[in-house]
């Protein structure tokens, strides 16, 4: 249905171009990592377009890690986008940098009625909107149903003290070498893998201002990942993975569970490429015995308008089109919707059972990373910290130790 609705959609877009020209041009900046895919993104856009024929818009995919810096880069030429991509970490710089419109004023009692109330937390920053959450996401437990069958396991596991036990019996079982894998490169990733460990056993990133992961339940989440990378049941190429190579080493049947995003559970259980299409489970990242039940890290992005934008009202009236519920219904398989009655309606649900009951659970316990100006700085300090435990170049306490006196907090 959804080729048909492209087709439609590319068709009547070139009907458009034949008889009008496009007055006004938008520069819009996407994510080629996760969530929505690139075809999803040109067939809403296509959509758009064909139903304002005198609005053209250029799309420009990078890398996530991309993202920010393409952004920010922009801006001090002089600008160049008017619609951007942008995480929940980045409000408060973004703020602080004058780089997003508010566009408070733009939302309708509709929209603040409608969708999700844990979506808005991804735009909003200091009693201000600075666009309209589009991504609600976050990362999740993903099993081999048959994996675990095999090695007599009756159920995923719900605590990460299980998922060791659990990892270990599948590779005594001869299953697979390493059965669990993450992603773990000196990159964001590791951060929101680190993030959900952290919520887990309860830690704190920051304590009035000043960085308090290096003690407590974030020094436990980084022991935990030390451990179970010299253990032998991490992959020990996920130190260098990101999301997706992750999705192609559980999808090709090399790992038993991995942490990933929802976009993930469709396309692994379903694709032709996929050797685990059929026998992928999904459920909450798993908690910790007399701490949590279940843990998650946000991970949602909302789209919003660059300050230097030539036409902001158009940019508007695109992203109000890219977040609205007819859109994201079409388009629910990769990235769940941000409106609360999609998740009534059966043709969202259908087929994905098992994921909406993984995300009405962790979607509710979703742990922020710290909303600072100066995030970037302490992202990037906290990445060289993980990787250099990981690498046994330092403890988990003295790598973590080095990223807060380097955190710029």
């Amino acid at each position: 249905m959804k080729l048909k609705l492209h087709a439609a959609l590319m068709a009547a877009t070139a009907l458009c171009g034949t008889t009008a020209m496009a007055e006004t041009t938008l520069n819009a900046l996407f994510m080629a990592q996760a969530a929505y895919s690139e075809d999803d993104i040109r067939a809403m856009t296509a959509s758009y377009e064909a139903a304002n024929p005198d609005v053209k818009i250029n799309i420009e995919f990078v890398p996530y890690e991309g993202l920010h810096d393409k952004t920010v880069l922009a801006q001090g030429a002089g600008g160049g986008y008017d619609v951007v991509l942008f995480d929940v970490i980045w409000p408060a710089e973004y703020s602080q940098n004058n780089i997003l419109l508010d566009v408070s004023d733009k939302i309708t009692d509709d929209m603040k009625a409608g969708i999700l109330p844990g979506a808005w937390t991804t735009v909003d920053y200091g009693g201000k909107s600075y666009g309209m959450p589009w991504i609600l996401d976050t990362k999740y437990l993903f099993y081999n149903k048959a994996m675990l069958k095999q090695a007599g396991i009756d159920s995923p596991p719900t605590t990460w003290a299980e998922l060791q036990e659990d990892a270990q019996k599948i590779k005594d079982a001869g299953l697979v070498e390493h059965p669990i894998v993450w992603s773990w490169a000196q990159a964001e990733a590791a951060i929101c893998d680190y993030t959900t460990l952290l919520s887990a056993y309860g830690g704190d990133f920051l304590k009035d201002g000043a960085p308090e992961f290096q003690s407590g339940g974030g020094l436990d989440a980084l022991e935990y990942m030390v451990d179970s990378y010299k253990s032998g049941l991490t992959n020990p190429n996920s130190k260098e993975f990101l999301e997706e190579d992750v999705r192609n080493v559980f999808q090709n049947g090399d790992a038993a569970f991995a942490l990933n995003w929802t976009y993930m559970y469709n396309l692994a259980n379903t694709s032709e490429e996929s050797k685990v299409a059929g026998n992928v489970g999904v459920v909450p990242a798993p908690g910790v015995d007399g701490t949590s039940s279940v843990s998650a890290v946000n991970g949602s992005m909302g789209l919003g308008i660059p300050t230097t934008s030539q036409h902001p009202d158009e940019a508007w009236d695109y992203i109000v089109h890219m977040t609205s519920q007819p859109v994201q219904d079409t388009y629910a398989k990769l990235s769940l919707p941000i409106w609360k009655s999609s998740y009534e309606d059966p043709a969202i649900t259908s087929g994905q059972e098992e994921l909406i009951s993984a995300a009405s659970k962790s979607l509710s316990a979703m742990y922020p990373r710290p909303m600072t100006p100066r995030y970037q700085e302490m992202s990037m300090a906290l990445q060289q910290g993980i990787q250099e435990a990981l690498l046994g170049m330092a403890s988990p306490k003295d790598a973590l130790q080095g990223a807060a006196d380097n955190s710029g907090l």
